[in-house]
């Protein structure tokens, strides 16, 4: 980011009658004071409909939640059993295509998704609310999950790591919190099993994970502990000044792209994965996210762990300090920060607006998107013409 990791600002470019915005620049400083009405993020734009003064929103969090409540959703744990266990990450590939529809995403409280080398895409899907029998097809970690572990102080499930990697897992403080064959962990005792109906896909993308087993792997080794993880603000209402975005098309990827599109009837965003319906293979439904959240962080290559040219290259997305910050919500976008204050355990992100107020999420499930720059982000305001999800696109 060129040494401005805590200076923002947008510049806004109309195109056509549709009120395209591509967001193209940022460079306002986050540490001013921002004078404008809590939340206005444009000076020129339609201003998203149904918001409310923040002064008279109901929120809660970023730093307490009332008792029963997951941190992670701003909703109540729906029973004793979950408020119970620990926060999971599962790895799941997102590459090549033919892994695509996953198994499970849709059940997942978070989903960060990040460059896991060469343009290609992976996720760390965070579990606590829902306890499915397959998720995957499962995968390998990376560097930036090491930082997920610390703050959302949580179990790390996946396939195998490049031996750097694994040298460092190993010798972590959350060594026990590790769950994967690489170290043992097999189809019966923790869910790791093979589908091998999956005849068109690679061997190494057939492998898929049982969440109740992992989490039965972990009260074994007296680690699955309800610990919470801080950091989101949730309302029911947005506070005032989103601005109306209803098709956000994320294109930095290089080897594919991501497009969310705002359904009016659900409320959620609902995504593609070059140009078709990006489906969840275990309920059928399209992928979707209360709020859509896109962050920018440096990606900085280890020579100290990979020489240049590695095959295994993993790099370091510096999760720490802070950076530029798109929320959208409800049809709206909020342009702030994201910040993250040490690294203690239970941690995670703040995010925040220029005047230092939170950004509320609407409580329940968010994707986060990080990049490498938000300049590959373009947002419109109204949708643009995709496909619909339907048996033939699937």
């Amino acid at each position: 980011m060129n040494g401005h990791r805590f200076n923002f600002a947008i510049v806004i470019i109309l195109i056509s009658l549709s009120l395209t915005v591509g967001i193209v620049a940022i460079a306002q400083d986050a540490s001013q004071t921002n004078e404008r009405d809590s939340g206005q993020v444009f000076a020129t734009s339609t201003p998203a409909p149904s918001a409310q003064s923040s002064a008279s929103v109901p929120a809660i969090g970023p730093y307490e939640y009332p008792d029963g409540v997951n941190p992670m959703t701003g909703l109540p744990y729906p029973n004793d059993e979950v408020r119970s266990r620990r926060n999971l990450i599962v790895k799941i590939s997102n590459h090549p295509p033919v892994v695509r529809p996953q198994h499970g995403v849709n059940a997942a409280d978070i989903v960060y998704e990040y460059e896991a080398e060469g343009g290609v895409t992976r996720f760390a899907a965070i579990y606590r609310t829902n306890a499915p029998q397959k998720v995957g097809s499962v995968r390998s970690g990376r560097l930036m999950d090491m930082e997920l572990v610390t703050m959302y102080s949580a179990l790390l499930a996946y396939s195998g790591t490049s031996k750097p990697i694994r040298n460092l897992y190993l010798n972590s403080n959350f060594r026990w919190r590790l769950i994967s064959p690489s170290i043992g962990d097999n189809c019966e005792n923790a869910g790791f099993c093979r589908d091998n109906t999956l005849t068109d896909r690679p061997y190494e993308h057939r492998l898929f994970g049982d969440t109740t087993k992992m989490w039965e792997v972990a009260t074994k080794r007296n680690v699955n502990t309800g610990f919470r993880a801080i950091g989101f603000a949730f309302s029911e209402q947005p506070a005032v000044g989103g601005i109306a975005a209803r098709d956000v098309y994320i294109t930095g990827y290089g080897r594919t792209d991501a497009r969310w599109q705002f359904d009016e009837t659900s409320g959620r965003y609902l995504r593609y994965s070059d140009s078709v319906p990006h489906l969840d293979a275990a309920d059928g439904e399209q992928l979707w996210a209360d709020n859509l959240v896109i962050i920018e962080a440096p990606h900085n290559p280890r020579p100290d762990l990979f020489p240049p040219g590695s095959a295994d290259e993993s790099f370091e997305v510096a999760l720490w300090g802070s950076g530029r910050a798109f929320v959208f919500r409800d049809g709206a976008i909020f342009v702030g920060f994201w910040q993250r204050l040490g690294n203690e355990p239970g941690k995670a992100l703040l995010l925040m607006l220029g005047n230092s107020k939170p950004i509320y999420l609407k409580p329940g499930r968010t994707w986060i998107t990080v990049a490498r720059s938000l300049g590959n982000t373009i947002v419109n305001a109204e949708l643009v013409a995709l496909p619909t999800a339907t048996p033939e696109s699937s």
